[in-house]
């Protein structure tokens, strides 16, 4: 199985449409054969959840049945979204960037679906990872997760290991996620297990139930196809 995200970037004057595209590309999405499951997201300003949007910023993710070395690099967008929305990308000048993952590790549910297969909970893999931690938050514990969301955001991009994350989201303050890159599992799991405002918003997190459904998927980076503000994150790391 892929697994890709791509990050899509509007100039600040077309915004409009790219709110539009999150209703239009729908259709296209759910028609092509190769996707059994997608996601269109909007981003946060910040690299993890964040109630504040970045209006320029959008994200698709897929699960398709493609190979990674079936991917060719000229028609990529056609190949994970159909030609619609590869016309669309092109037209309004569209910066990009696809990160072409291998699920490897997880848990949990998205929309009640496990839209990446059934995965074991850990690995002998080492390499450079990428971690996408999604949740539904209950309406009646929006407050708690929102007040604990900057100390441990604050932590994580000083975190040793470190390389990158994106804040996506389907539903504002209440269906979130973030996608961060990593230098190795150990590096990341040193931040998550023994950095102690992580540790204990994730002792909050199932002491107060704050989830109606969570779910934490592990992959393998193969490779980044774009840049993102001018940047590929990964450059010469894959």
């Amino acid at each position: 199985m892929l697994v890709t995200l791509t990050i899509i970037r509007y100039s600040p004057n077309r915004t409009l449409f790219a709110i539009m595209a999150m209703a239009i590309f729908r259709l296209p999405l759910w028609l092509h054969k190769n996707n059994h499951f997608y996601k269109l997201m909007g981003c946060g300003k910040n690299g993890t959840f964040d109630k504040t949007p970045d209006w320029q910023q959008w994200s698709i993710l897929t699960a398709t049945d493609l190979d990674i070395n079936d991917v060719q690099k000229n028609d990529l967008h056609t190949q994970l979204f159909g030609t619609f929305i590869a016309k669309w990308l092109t037209f309004f000048n569209c910066e990009t960037c696809t990160f072409l993952l291998t699920p490897i590790e997880g848990h949990g549910q998205w929309d009640g679906k496990t839209p990446f297969g059934t995965l074991q909970k850990n690995s002998e893999y080492d390499g450079p990872i990428a971690i996408l931690t999604r949740a539904t938050i209950r309406f009646s514990k929006l407050t708690a997760f929102w007040k604990n969301v900057d100390a441990v955001a604050n932590q994580m991009v000083k975190a040793e290991g470190f390389i990158t994350s994106i804040g996506v989201g389907e539903v504002p303050f209440i269906k979130q996620a973030t996608f961060s890159i990593w230098q190795s599992k150990a590096a990341m799991k040193k931040f998550a297990y023994n950095m102690h405002e992580h540790t204990k918003v994730i002792q909050k997190t199932r002491k107060e139930n704050w989830y109606s459904e969570e779910m934490f998927t592990r992959f393998i980076p193969v490779k980044v196809i774009g840049t993102i503000k001018g940047n590929n994150p990964l450059q010469g790391m894959l």
